[in-house]
């Protein structure tokens, strides 16, 4: 198959295999195999973590709208299979996907440990199964883009291929965006080279800065991308007179897409309502419930949920043995809209802001190409 496919694979859940009996056949093998089962709703936040700590950052989201059947060895997370996924946007689920009786299979995954054991097959099987006793006639397995994982899917689930797509589809249009950034832009030029390179289907139609000597300006000059440099002048101007200048700036540039990329200004009401498709980077790694304060990691441990404009320091400073980078959606409560894209960041023992920093540069850079292919994904 061209590697620019993907397609959608439909498994029949009405025979045997997948019924009640099959069901349990599967449970009992996954212990028999020496694993302890857990099934997760939202909630289960160190499972969450381990997802985005051991597969990408990609998947916590998805998991988090469905249920799960987890495996376990000891303390250990050894796999999972996420079913009956609701309210998720991705293009490729707006055909079968949305039919009645079809329910969405994954994200689904093992932990490098467990790899050729017998885990998976049995945590698919069980997963499908409960599809099968949540009512479903149907299971779409969305997104397969790999010779190897449809041939999996069709020796253990007897899936077929039942739709495809073209991956130049999501490609083929370029998007408009604008960049808000108040600093070095270390994440601006990140975008940067993704547009250049080809990776990222944007124009980036224009940066905006607050700030007079954000090095963010000149990066913005050596690519050749129109800016506009907004300081507020507190003494001469009133805040929602400098909102309103702000939201002119953007509004000018006829943006698709809004990106915060290291912003230090809050926005008001009237910007997010006119620009919901804003993403912000967040130098922390904040929970999926968008009303917890708390954030559990992928060790257990928990500390609060670091928001604001010194999140790294406030983490040093609480003595968090973690960081990490989140992109979300924009909203009207700080650091708190939908999670795009999120990872963990492991501390080491005595190091600084400023090394931690370096660090984690890097880490939001794939973090926020991810959340930007996931915003194209889903239009």
């Amino acid at each position: 198959m061209p590697g620019r496919e993907l397609v959608n694979l439909v498994v029949d859940l009405r025979g045997e295999k997948f019924g009640a009996k099959g069901l349990a056949k599967a449970m009992r093998a996954i212990a028999a195999a020496g694993f302890e089962i857990e099934r997760v709703a939202p909630g289960e936040e160190r499972f969450f973590s381990w997802i985005d700590y051991e597969f990408g950052g990609t998947w916590s989201s998805e998991a988090f709208a469905g249920r799960s059947i987890v495996a376990k060895s000891g303390d250990r997370f050894a796999g999972f299979a996420t079913f009956d996924s609701r309210g998720l946007k991705f293009s490729w689920l707006r055909g079968l996907g949305s039919q009645e009786g079809v329910g969405i299979f994954g994200p689904f995954g093992v932990g490098a440990e467990f790899r050729g054991s017998k885990v998976g097959p049995l945590l698919l099987a069980a997963a499908l199964g409960s599809l099968r006793e949540a009512g479903y006639a149907q299971a779409l397995i969305p997104a397969v883009g790999n010779d190897k994982l449809i041939a999996y899917y069709e020796k253990y689930a007897g899936a077929r291929v039942a739709e495809r797509f073209d991956r130049s589809q999501w490609r083929n249009k370029r998007y408009r965006a604008v960049v808000l950034a108040s600093g070095q832009g270390t994440n601006f030029q990140s975008v940067i080279d993704g547009v250049t390179a080809g990776a990222l289907p944007l124009e980036i139609a224009a940066l905006v800065t607050n700030n007079p000597r954000a090095f963010a300006l000149e990066r913005a000059r050596a690519a050749n991308i129109p800016a506009v440099c907004l300081p507020w002048d507190r003494k001469t101007l009133l805040r929602p007179d400098y909102d309103a200048q702000l939201s002119e700036a953007v509004r000018r540039a006829e943006p698709d897409l809004v990106l915060l990329l290291g912003w230090m200004h809050l926005l008001d009401d009237r910007f997010v309502s006119e620009f919901p498709e804003t993403i912000n980077i967040h130098p922390a790694f904040l929970p999926l419930r968008e009303g917890s304060d708390e954030v559990v990691f992928p060790d257990g441990s928990s500390t609060p949920a670091f928001r604001g404009g010194r999140a790294v320091r406030d983490a040093l400073v609480w003595g968090s043995r973690w960081s990490g980078a989140t992109a979300h959606r924009i909203t009207l409560h700080t650091d708190r809209g939908p999670v795009l894209v999120r990872k963990p960041l492991a501390l080491n023992a005595g190091e600084g802001e400023e090394g931690i920093l370096q660090r984690l540069h890097p880490l939001e850079h794939q973090v926020m190409a991810g959340a930007i292919m996931r915003w194209v994904y889903e239009r």
